[in-house]
């Protein structure tokens, strides 16, 4: 009988353990825990460097460690490399800070939205639904297949490659893009 509760527990243990750690994602080789604010996650994953470097040089860090919610659709690594060269290196500059501010805050949006949420949207919009950045501009998620991805204001795309990766002040979206406003 001793061995059958103890077997019980063991069992219940390995059940539960699953459910405790289901939004916890691996992004960049780094857990990315629901605990944890936004920037607390991004500092951790080695593919999101620039992206925090880039969120430093333009003093957005005490924004994106507040109560928010924000939802955040981050570029890697990979797609900052995709711009010209030079740019990022421009952009980080002390004079070019407001361009990169509104480059930044271009891809966030006011409140928690999953990926369900970003599906059911572009439902409701037979196909597209528009989204109003913190910036101010608007990014447009579509659905193809079963992948969403994003259009900019400049007809640039972004994949979200990765979903879901839920922050205590939010929710992160990985793409691989960066997206430009007007």
């Amino acid at each position: 009988m001793r061995k059958l509760i103890i077997a019980a527990f063991a069992l219940a243990a390995i059940a539960i353990a699953p459910k405790a750690n289901a939004q916890t994602k691996m992004v960049g080789g780094a857990a990315m825990y629901p605990t944890k604010n936004i920037v607390e996650n991004a500092v951790n994953s080695k593919d999101h460097t620039t992206l925090v470097a880039a969120v430093k040089a333009a003093g957005l860090v005490e924004t994106l460690e507040s109560a928010g919610p924000f939802t955040v659709f981050a570029p890697t690594n990979e797609a900052f490399d995709k711009l010209p060269a030079g740019t990022v290196d421009n952009l980080v500059k002390p004079e070019n800070k407001a361009t990169l501010t509104k480059i930044l805050t271009y891809h966030v949006v006011a409140g928690r939205l999953s990926a369900a949420d970003l599906m059911a949207q572009v439902k409701a919009g037979n196909g597209k639904a528009d989204l109003k950045t913190v910036e101010g501009g608007i990014l447009t998620v579509m659905l193809k297949g079963s992948k969403l991805y994003l259009v900019d204001e400049k007809g640039g795309k972004a994949w979200i490659t990765i979903a879901d990766v839920f922050q205590s002040n939010g929710v992160i979206h990985v793409v691989n893009a960066v997206l430009m406003p007007n």
